[in-house]
């Protein structure tokens, strides 16, 4: 999916919302434990309650590794259920991966390739030979982990180096990668004020901004210091939504929570016209 195609979708849905599919079997509900996938069978339901009212699905990886090759034949099932069933949804491996050279590669072959992701978060710590070839695929997008919403962020994240924070640090070199117009950036919702400042640096890339909800971002704010004249913003919500529910009629609460969040977003779409 190009990035015109994925401003075209946020447009005709009136939401930038992103749905974090970060399934734990000690959560969902407790019938979907007798179905033969039941990772499988909640993302299924799931998706077709709210494809409508997002524009994306994030499932972070981890949650599918966790039990081994069962859930990794889920995510498979998962993407390729939402490539031929919703082809307009931008899909996200919410992954981290960070590796040099022909590993980086063979990464983004798994994602790319094999699984059919159009994107792939990574943590750029090793420099851009791990993260150019990802960059090197056609139409795929890389999102960098620029400012993270976790506690630890300010451990590296905004200590000064030769007088600039790190993370600025890390958007001003990307922007010099081979293939840089296909990168997107990971900023946290709960660091809304440090976006007017992200946006000196790089104005129209896009922002996947998770910590909106559960961990306590603010829409609003995100939305006032990070919207672009191209929207440029993917807000996720993951448990806010997925978890909204447990009974037979969880999809319906997750959708429920999904409008909630598209509203708010319709709102400050206007704001752009």
């Amino acid at each position: 999916m190009t990035t015109e195609q994925l401003v075209a979708q946020i447009h005709k849905k009136k939401s930038f919302l992103c749905i974090g599919l970060d399934v734990d079997l000690a959560k969902i509900p407790e019938h979907l434990l007798q179905e033969e996938d039941p990772i499988f069978a909640f993302n299924k339901q799931i998706i077709d309650a709210t494809h409508h009212l997002c524009v994306a699905y994030k499932p972070n990886t981890a949650f599918y590794e966790a039990y081994g090759i069962k859930g990794w034949m889920a995510l498979e099932k998962t993407i390729k259920y939402l490539n031929t069933n919703y082809p307009e949804i931008f899909t996200i491996a919410d992954a981290k991966r960070g590796d040099i050279g022909n590993t980086s590669t063979m990464y983004a072959k798994a994602f790319f390739e094999d699984l059919a992701f159009d994107s792939v978060t990574i943590a750029p710590y090793m420099g851009k030979d791990s993260v150019e070839p990802f960059l090197a695929f056609k139409n795929k997008h890389t999102i960098l982990l620029a400012l993270t919403s976790n506690a630890g962020a300010f451990d590296y994240q905004t200590k000064l180096v030769d007088g600039k924070e790190l993370y600025k640090q890390v958007l001003e070199t990307s922007k010099a990668y081979k293939g840089a117009e296909n990168l997107m950036y990971v900023v946290g919702a709960t660091k809304a004020e440090y976006l007017s400042e992200i946006r000196q640096i790089i104005p129209e890339s896009f922002l996947l901004v998770p910590g909106v909800g559960a961990q306590g971002g603010n829409l609003a704010d995100v939305c006032k210091f990070g919207m672009s004249s191209n929207v440029g913003l993917l807000i996720n919500s993951s448990r806010g939504i997925i978890y909204a529910g447990a009974d037979l009629n969880f999809a319906d609460s997750a959708a429920e929570k999904a409008l909630e969040l598209q509203q708010q977003m319709q709102i400050e779409l206007e704001k752009l016209s």
